[in-house]
């Protein structure tokens, strides 16, 4: 195997590297500025139509202030603000974990996030969550 040949492949890897490479900084950029302005602070970014409209928390509330929280290394504030987004974190780093690694190993994209059984019962999941933070029962819930 010549070095042109090797070249070529580390090339095409890092090639096919820029989707999750990309996803990587535009999250990281995202975080770097929610952590440095904060959201518990008002004025810096708009209230959540669903709130807004309704006065009820959706799925998302809290979750800007749940991020700014991790950035800061606050994990007991994180899952106070919102334990869903919190509890989602680890998934959602396996799964762009692993479409690192399939893109790093020049393996075809998979044409599934998921198996629908695991999307069904997650969209169960933030319903349940969604109608539960709701109820004065689930006020801990509630950011």
């Amino acid at each position: 195997m010549s070095f042109a040949t090797t070249e070529r492949r580390v090339g095409d890897r890092l090639r096919e590297l820029r989707g999750p490479l990309g996803v990587a900084a535009a999250a990281g950029a995202a975080v770097a500025v929610v952590a440095v302005v904060d959201p518990n602070q008002p004025g810096h970014y708009p209230t959540c139509p669903f709130l807004w409209i309704t006065g009820l928390y959706c799925p998302g509330c809290g979750s800007l202030r749940a991020v700014h929280a991790l950035a800061h290394l606050d994990v007991v504030k994180a899952v106070d603000m919102n334990p869903l987004m919190v509890a989602m974190l680890p998934l959602l780093l396996f799964w762009w974990g692993r479409w690192a690694v399939r893109a790093w190993q020049g393996r075809p994209r998979r044409t599934t996030l998921a198996h629908p059984a695991w999307l069904w019962a997650f969209l169960a999941i933030v319903m349940v969550y969604w109608v539960v933070r709701n109820l004065p029962f689930g006020a801990f819930l509630a950011p």
